[in-house]
């Protein structure tokens, strides 16, 4: 595992918080938040499109991260 990388782009007003770098697939969960999950399933990112025009207290992103130390 490379270690969580956060990326924003400030342009795009996209950002991206990935957990784990290997191949995946992007599916939109709730408005304008894409989980990426492998073929098996497993969620190794998300990406929230819009970012800054997103209530930050209301962001909800439905799913929990566990962290394990390596």
């Amino acid at each position: 595992m490379d270690g969580l990388k956060v990326w924003y782009d400030r342009e795009g007003d996209i950002l991206e918080v990935i957990f784990e770098d290997v191949p995946a697939l992007m599916e939109e969960i709730n408005d304008d938040v894409f989980e990426r999950r492998t073929t098996e399933g497993r969620v190794v990112g998300f990406m929230v499109m819009n970012f800054s025009k997103h209530d930050r207290e209301k962001l909800n992103l439905p799913f929990a991260v566990t962290v394990k130390a390596g």
